[in-house]
């Protein structure tokens, strides 16, 4: 038996690939769960210093659902630079335009802010429906997020 622990180097990562369904399932909590999968957290070879997370697919984002009266009062910020650029939206104007942006920007304030963040963030796919392109690299059609209404 080997007495000897060893560090985790890049070739020892494995990725896989996990499919969420966020129908109807509260946003806070998917998005954190979601944040551990991008980071690799479960995983026995974690470390801080790499990045070991896997891909992660989302479907339905646009049926995701927010606790209390965040629907009208959660406002999303956002500056173009120039002057008069400042916008805001709420949760519901995003949740109808553009719903990926809502998920993604929850899993990125969840995920730490270092230099391995953006790299994490280009293994999440966000789709509003169930239609997606990766049916055929997701081996395991369930994934690891309880539902937690």
């Amino acid at each position: 038996m080997d007495k000897i622990t060893r560090p985790t180097k890049i070739s020892d990562i494995k990725r896989e690939w996990h499919l969420v369904d966020i129908k109807d399932k509260i946003l806070g909590r998917t998005a954190s769960d979601i944040a551990k999968l991008l980071m690799g957290k479960g995983k026995p070879y974690f470390v801080r210093n790499l990045d070991c997370g896997d891909y992660v697919v989302v479907v339905n984002a646009g049926k995701v659902k927010v606790t209390g009266n965040k629907e009208e009062n959660k406002k999303y910020y956002r500056h173009s630079g120039y002057p008069g650029g400042f916008k805001i939206r709420t949760f519901k104007e995003l949740k109808e335009t553009n719903p990926k942006e809502i998920i993604r920007h929850a899993v990125k304030g969840m995920l730490p802010q270092n230099k391995l963040r953006d790299r994490m963030l280009t293994r999440l796919y966000v789709f509003p429906d169930e239609n997606h392109p990766y049916s055929d690299k997701i081996k395991n059609q369930k994934s690891n997020i309880k539902n937690t209404d």
